[in-house]
């Protein structure tokens, strides 16, 4: 699952897009400098690396929705 974005509370400041090394991001010629806001334009490219919410500098703007897969917890026989 791709990134989530609350856009009411996001500035538009371009970290998350510049920060991403899979491109997931997608902006403007001019992106974060006239808040423009990130789209998630390429949700299939996301290794769920965390380092876009980590940068955000507003809690809560953009959050991670892992896959199932990785949040079910296993139990050993």
């Amino acid at each position: 699952m791709p990134p989530e974005i609350d856009l009411a509370k996001c500035d538009g400041c371009g970290e998350c897009v510049e920060i991403c090394a899979e491109d997931v991001f997608f902006g403007t010629p001019n992106f974060g400098k006239n808040g423009e806001k990130p789209v998630v334009s390429h949700p299939d490219l996301c290794w769920h690396g965390y380092c876009c919410v980590k940068v955000c500098h507003i809690p809560g703007a953009i959050w991670m929705r892992y896959p199932a897969a990785i949040t079910v917890a296993y139990k050993e026989a």
